[in-house]
């Protein structure tokens, strides 16, 4: 599951699953107990989660809804500090602490408690969409390093056998060559004595 298969719908509470796309819109169901299942069409205004950002007064003028739901996720974890009936002063220090550069003319208190609403819903039923992607990355290099590891190990046994062969094959032909040698005025001596023998 991932937040580009997560969706907001305008003028409907709480959070759906995309399903499939049909030819009048697109196939939703509720992420709550209900599965409710519906047909979104063309007058109902859409928001894929992966695609809102979160207005801010730096120089990149936005930041990702995804990035600020991982941020509440690392500060706050299963308890979040406000809901529907926090005070717009509490909802304002909330997001500040977790996005100081957020801009408060730009996002509004209301913004602030669909952002808590949709937190509590993600937690609830799809906690790893609020966790960092960079962990997942690291675990994925572990598992692809330990990989390498094995099939570099796994190409090495047959060269070692083979430099095996090679080293005592040379060690072989070396106690040849090392071996004495008879000399050949023996070798003609001894044919001589054999050829006076025979006469």
């Amino acid at each position: 599951m991932e937040l580009k298969e997560v969706a907001a719908v305008s003028g409907r509470g709480g959070l759906f699953k995309i399903l499939k796309p049909t030819k009048n819109g697109v196939i939703l169901e509720a992420i709550d107990a209900s599965k409710k299942r519906f047909v979104a069409g063309a007058n109902e205004r859409v928001s894929i989660l992966n695609e809102i950002s979160i207005y801010t007064t730096d120089n990149e003028g936005s930041v990702p809804l995804e990035s600020v739901l991982q941020k509440i996720n690392l500060k706050y974890g299963n308890e979040i500090s406000i809901s529907s009936k926090s005070t717009n002063d509490e909802l304002g220090a909330f997001l500040g602490s977790v996005l100081p550069e957020y801009d408060r003319e730009k996002v509004y208190h209301s913004d602030i408690k669909k952002l808590a609403v949709w937190y509590g819903i993600l937690l609830a039923n799809y906690p790893e969409l609020l966790v960092a992607k960079a962990e997942t990355k690291e675990s994925k290099k572990e598992a692809e390093t330990t990989k390498v590891e094995a099939v570099a190990e796994t190409s090495e046994a047959p060269a070692k056998k083979e430099a095996k062969k090679k080293t005592t094959k040379a060690e072989t032909t070396s106690a040849e060559d090392s071996a004495p040698k008879e000399s050949a005025p023996k070798k003609a001596a001894a044919k001589k004595s054999t050829k006076t023998k025979s006469e």
